[in-house]
């Protein structure tokens, strides 16, 4: 077992209170332990609440793509390497900004678009 994992295991339960708008502070060595960053997913089993870091997987759905397509470029190496995560980064960014478009026009705060147009060739 790798020391990460024991020390996932073996950490001590820590106390936090909830404010008065339901809030709570997960404590630091909980989120450093568990690489949690911007979202956790919360439920309820039994009696108890469970909440555990959202992996968020969806650019790694594109890796052999864009490794294919690095490569079919000609890229080699260490130039290989930095231009994979520059690109890696570039959709994560990209799905952010397709999940903050998509929440608007969930809101009616921005238009629907159908995929044909969202798709359409520019002429």
């Amino acid at each position: 077992m790798e020391v990460l994992e024991m020390e996932k295991r073996v950490m001590k339960p820590k106390r936090i209170s909830v404010s008065g708008k339901r809030q709570i502070t997960i404590p630091l060595e909980f989120c450093k332990a568990l690489n949690i960053e911007n979202e956790v997913e919360c439920m309820m089993k039994d009696n108890s609440i469970i909440i555990r870091p959202i992996v968020d997987t969806s650019q790694d759905n594109f890796a052999d793509l864009i490794l294919e397509d690095l490569i079919k470029e000609g890229y080699k190496g260490q130039k290989l390497l930095e231009e994979f995560k520059k690109r890696k980064t570039e959709i994560r960014e990209a799905i952010k900004e397709v999940k903050n478009e998509a929440s608007k026009v969930a809101e009616d705060e921005a238009p629907y678009a159908t995929i044909e147009e969202v798709f359409k060739e520019e002429e």
